[in-house]
């Protein structure tokens, strides 16, 4: 996604030289999102772009990844021979975190490209036993994909709560719910001990039978190949760029899922692996290398995700912190509702189940640094922009 957008935003913007487009994947580029959706349940063949790159001028090259940079030579390694280029993007995404000691276990899966959707189809319309592990947003999401095949399902987390580390307990409880409603068995606080041919062996001895395993405990920045090369890495493995997506190295870029950027919204540095991070990245990181930084706007977006799960669809905007106040528009044990959170009386997140309405006024509130009435915020029957203070610390009439 990063790279295509990146590709084409290039052309858009007034780029007439060449653009050479590496992939590691065989297959033409694709949209993340339905891999989880249609593409698993078999309702859409491909999710690819429909890009036209001939009539732009792009060379794609598919299943050519990047195995090494020579900065001082401006090159990048690849199995099909070297690259040189003046102006590099890195734009190599995330890959999925291995359940550790499951890597040779037959019938283990992760759900992370195309090919991890191919293999998990045919097992979903065998309506195969499946076990989960992670009840993140792909664990629910892939739960969700099974139970509408038919398939018995259930999802183990380690943590003591659905979503651990994206929300805070008392609004990831509700969600919880949601897995027995479907008809999924959800396991909180239960760490996976092994994962043997046929089953998973759980910390307190039990052991669950199981068909397949899918594995969904996170993704890391695919920056290994950066080894050596001089460009900076965060803790995290992230490519640490700057405010313009800039890295380290001059002429060298990096955006979407692989890198981090300084945040002074937020005031500190986001790894976002969302794909709407890897749509408004890519036009930050065009405009600087077409017009230069002095005719460029920096990067600092507010974060934006969506996920479609168990008959929902929930949508987070913004960044929260641990000492945010949160505040509860609507009854979270309803079918509709949403959460905010205030950093004083400014808004700076928000996750709406079933209110899109919210999610949009929301994010523009956000990005505004609107602050908020507090008691009109809370009712979920005044549109949350008639919540809005005026510089004065009246509610807008």
């Amino acid at each position: 996604m990063a790279g295509v957008q990146t590709a084409v935003a290039l052309r858009e913007q007034g780029w007439t030289g060449s653009i050479t487009l590496l992939g590691a994947e065989p297959h033409p580029p694709y949209d993340r999102p339905p891999l989880s959706k249609a593409v698993l349940l078999g309702t859409a063949e491909d999710s690819a772009f429909a890009v036209d790159f001939g009539s732009l001028g792009i060379d794609v090259r598919l299943g050519t990844g990047a195995t090494g940079l020579r900065a001082g030579e401006r090159t990048v390694l690849t199995p099909a021979g070297e690259v040189p280029y003046d102006i590099l993007v890195i734009a190599t995404g995330a890959e999925a975190v291995a359940l550790p000691g499951s890597e040779d276990v037959p019938g283990v899966h992760v759900l992370r490209t195309f090919d991890d959707a191919a293999l998990l189809r045919p097992l979903l319309t065998e309506r195969r036993r499946f076990v989960a592990v992670g009840a993140g947003w792909i664990g629910a999401e892939f739960a969700t994909a099974a139970r509408e095949a038919g398939c018995e399902v259930t999802v183990v987390e380690a943590a003591g709560q659905v979503l651990p580390g994206a929300l805070p307990p008392e609004v990831a409880a509700p969600m919880a719910a949601w897995y027995e409603e479907s008809g999924v068995r959800l396991l909180t606080g239960t760490p996976v001990t092994a994962v043997e041919a046929g089953a998973v062996v759980l910390a307190d001895g039990t052991r669950l039978p199981a068909d397949a395993v899918v594995v969904g405990i996170g993704a890391r920045p695919a920056t290994g190949w950066l080894a050596g090369s001089g460009v900076e890495l965060a803790e995290d493995r992230s490519v640490r760029a700057d405010e313009r997506l800039r890295t380290s190295l001059p002429g060298v870029y990096a955006v979407g899922d692989c890198a981090s950027f300084p945040s002074a919204r937020y005031g500190e540095r986001l790894m976002v692996h969302h794909w709407d991070n890897a749509l408004q990245g890519p036009r930050t990181v065009a405009a600087n290398i077409v017009h230069g930084p002095e005719e460029s706007p920096v990067y600092d977006p507010v974060p934006y995700f969506w996920s479609e799960q168990f008959g929902r669809f929930v949508q987070y905007a913004g960044h929260r912190a641990p000492g945010d106040e949160l505040l509860w528009r609507g009854d979270p044990q309803g079918a509709a509702w949403t959460a905010c959170w205030l950093r004083g009386d400014v808004l700076v997140a928000l996750l709406a189940v079933g209110r899109p309405r919210d999610l949009a006024q929301g994010r523009k509130l956000v990005e505004q640094g609107a602050a908020l009435d507090r008691h009109k915020a809370q009712d979920a029957t005044v549109p949350l922009k008639a919540a809005v203070l005026t510089p004065a610390g009246r509610p807008v009439e």
